[in-house]
């Protein structure tokens, strides 16, 4: 397990913003509290209203603007983690997909539901944005060029009402890390790890 830097974080969330929006796709699964699909949806993200993108965008910057390095925590995926049929390389491909393939969505939702305990109805929120990492002169001032694209996934779990109307994020997780202004495919933060989500992602 790594320090998060809590610049980094900030750095990301200052692009969650209806005017500085970093994200292109939203998608999830509203979950019954025995972890079975009750309905998905995947939409693009420009396309929502103004008001379900700021509901939304709330929803994504709980996980990175939440309290580093004690409810969000960077880990580290062992090499026994990351062979075939792993989260991580579903994770992976979701990513490099940008959440438009539903069939790995699904994947996804049906393994998750087996794993998590819940008492309540809950829905998984799964964002996909880029940022692109602008260079930092010696003095920290930011350059205009590009350093790198980094594209990631936030996955935010929140239990809903019969209106399916979503409450706080009570987990969720960023990957690839954010770490030294660059993505990190061997790491991932994750929101309140006691949820058991450590286990579900890393398998340990």
């Amino acid at each position: 397990m790594g320090n998060i830097n809590r610049e980094d974080m900030l750095e990301l969330t200052r692009r969650m913003t209806l005017k500085r929006n970093c994200f292109d796709r939203i998608a999830g699964a509203y979950m019954d509290s025995e972890g079975f699909v009750d309905g998905t949806f995947n939409k693009h993200f420009q396309k929502l209203s103004t008001k379900d993108q700021q509901s939304n965008l709330n929803i994504a910057k709980t996980i990175p603007f939440s309290d580093t390095n004690v409810q969000l925590k960077e880990y580290v995926f062992g090499e026994g983690d990351t062979g075939p049929g792993s989260m991580w390389q579903l994770l992976m491909a979701l990513r490099e997909c940008g959440l438009k393939n539903d069939a790995m969505l699904d994947v996804f939702y049906e393994e998750f539901g087996s794993r998590f305990k819940s008492d309540e109805d809950y829905a998984l929120y799964f964002f996909h944005g880029s940022y692109d990492v602008p260079l930092k002169a010696r003095d920290k001032e930011s350059l205009w060029e590009s350093e790198e694209v980094y594209r990631f996934l936030i996955c935010a779990v929140c239990p809903v009402n019969g209106d399916y109307e979503p409450g706080e994020p009570k987990c969720g997780f960023l990957f690839p890390a954010f770490r030294d202004r660059s993505g990190d495919t061997q790491r991932i933060d994750i929101f309140l790890a006691e949820s058991g989500l450590k286990e579900i992602l890393l398998g340990n």
